[in-house]
């Protein structure tokens, strides 16, 4: 019994500060946006703020044009979001439970895609997007990643589990395969659909390289390129850019917390262990 509390507490202790060393850094972040600069730049530095202040929320939102960013990432990563849940399910199942020519081949170009670093594609995909006229538009933003190849690949391993009688109940009775995937599959795939719509939102949200590319003008700036302005002539303000971060990370907190639930379970059901 002792060596089992034992055992217990050092996996406890380990569990403890492994929590603290990932969610320092954030609640340091969140500290510093409310801390003077003169207060962050101090050395040594300080953990809880000497002095609490707003001015650093203040200054961002008069120096960049976070209402508009905001809106735009919001608009990017809502269209994102609903095209990969419908096109990565519908291809997904296309894999799992469909018989065509080509069909093993395909899913292995697919899986080839996810070992492929994204800086490799940007210029190709660039060039092809300023042919199509689509720069500096949220086509241009959007279109490269409407289909990820990691959401077909959660869907298509969800959906392969699926049982196919009931499939095959729904062709007997007439059904055809978009009926059968919309009022059957989709129904069934809560748990990835919420993985896949967090992983996305995130990757979105995030993306810094393509907007910055794509983006020329302030009036498309996401949040990531638009905060990327206080990194400039004048230097670095560190106040500004954690107030930033916190505006940047807020809606991916609640998203997360909100469905946690959900994204646990799609990762156990999906081969992503």
């Amino acid at each position: 019994m002792r060596r089992t509390r034992r055992q217990h507490a050092i996996v406890y202790a380990g569990l403890t500060l492994g929590l603290a060393l990932v969610i320092g850094p954030f609640v340091w972040t969140a500290l510093s946006s409310f801390k003077p600069e003169r207060e962050i730049r101090r050395d040594p530095p300080t953990f809880w703020p000497e002095t609490w202040t707003l001015d650093n929320f203040a200054e961002l939102f008069d120096r960049v044009d976070l209402g508009t960013a905001f809106a735009n990432s919001v608009i990017i990563a809502l269209v994102l979001v609903a095209t990969n849940l419908l096109f990565c399910s519908m291809v997904g199942y296309a894999f799992a439970k469909l018989d065509f020519r080509g069909k093993n081949v395909a899913f292995a170009l697919v899986l080839v895609q996810l070992a492929i670093p994204a800086i490799v594609v940007m210029m190709p995909q660039f060039v092809l997007i300023a042919k199509l006229g689509m720069v500096n538009t949220f086509i241009g933003i959007i279109l490269p990643t409407v289909v990820t190849p990691l959401g077909v690949f959660m869907m298509r391993q969800f959906i392969a589990d699926l049982p196919d009688e009931l499939i095959h109940a729904a062709r007997v009775d007439g059904a055809g395969e978009f009926r059968i995937f919309f009022t059957i599959i989709l129904p069934l795939c809560g748990p990835p659909l919420a993985t896949l719509a967090l992983i996305t939102f995130l990757g979105s949200w995030n993306n810094f390289l393509w907007p910055a590319v794509v983006a020329q003008s302030e009036q498309m700036y996401t949040l990531p390129v638009a905060l990327n302005i206080l990194n400039g002539n004048e230097g670095t303000h560190y106040n500004l850019l954690v107030a930033g971060s916190v505006v940047v990370i807020a809606p991916i907190l609640f998203l997360f917390v909100f469905l946690q639930r959900y994204f646990i379970q799609g990762i156990a059901t999906t081969g992503l262990k």
